[in-house]
């Protein structure tokens, strides 16, 4: 995967972004016009980074952010509002870096239910029906001594997902779910996927079974999706993987089929990341 691209899906170009906004702001307040004359590119390289990186953070704070930027960028011309405005935008899009940050860290999980995993995926869990492909699910089993039950299936949505779980017995108190990828590049909507994503954590996560879910690694400009799923897991209190962790697998160059399917390298990989993840 390139470099730039993977920067910018991870959700790491925001941090970009906000710390090029700031430099814009530090620029637009020397005297000197040589550093002067970089703040419009740099704003605009800014606003792109953060664009680009569809990161959920509330739609009201993106609201306060613009309408402020807006504000800074008419009082450049007006040097007596000029350094309210600056100091104004330095904690705003600060205090957007602090709403994002605790997303990116990993969630805690309890060891002691290592020993057996339920898997609830798509095709990047299920493999593609090759018969000589062992998925990351069936290496986790053979490798670790967990006992998998393995639930993913080509084409899964999370609203089949939900269907497939109901239909059989749930086998471990451990949950790892790795859906929302056909939602996203399907037909899906946002409200469709938000009552299914709803239902099927509902159903899945217990008092005594813990749900683990990887965040999507989300297209430009498609915020709302990411938006649902971290509202859901903080309602179901499902702990939520950063999207840059499974990112972390699919970037790699012989990691995928298609950018997208695991690779027999990628499924070992995958293996690997998840027994990390869980023991």
């Amino acid at each position: 995967m390139n470099p730039l691209v993977q920067h910018i899906v991870s959700g790491h170009a925001f941090f970009t972004g906000i710390a090029l906004i700031l430099s814009a702001v530090f620029l637009s307040t020397r005297q000197d016009k040589s550093p002067k004359r970089f703040a419009p590119v740099t704003f605009i390289v800014a606003v792109l980074a953060i664009v680009l990186t569809s990161t959920p953070i509330p739609y009201w704070y993106y609201a306060i952010a613009a309408a402020l930027t807006i504000w800074w960028l008419v009082a450049l011309r007006r040097p007596n509002l000029r350094r309210r405005t600056n100091v104004a935008m330095v904690i705003v899009w600060l205090g957007a870096a602090a709403m994002e940050l605790p997303w990116h860290f990993l969630p805690h999980s309890h060891g002691s239910n290592a020993s057996s995993l339920t898997v609830v995926g798509d095709s990047v869990s299920a493999g593609l029906g090759d018969q000589k492909e062992d998925t990351w699910p069936a290496l986790l089993a053979q490798q670790h001594q967990v006992g998998v039950q393995d639930l993913s299936h080509v084409g899964e949505t999370a609203g089949s997902a939900l269907k497939r779980a109901q239909s059989c017995e749930l086998q471990s108190k451990r949950i790892l779910l790795e859906i929302g990828g056909n939602d996203i590049l399907g037909t899906t909507t946002t409200a469709e996927f938000e009552r299914d994503l709803d239902a099927l954590l509902a159903f899945l996560k217990t008092p005594d079974r813990e749900v683990l879910m990887f965040e999507l690694p989300l297209p430009p400009l498609y915020h709302e999706y990411g938006r649902i799923q971290r509202m859901l897991a903080e309602r179901h209190l499902v702990k939520l993987i950063p999207k840059r962790v499974f990112l972390s697998i699919i970037a790699e160059g012989d990691s995928t089929l298609d950018s997208i399917h695991l690779s027999q390298a990628g499924h070992q990989r995958m293996a690997d990341l998840v027994w990390e993840l869980i023991r």
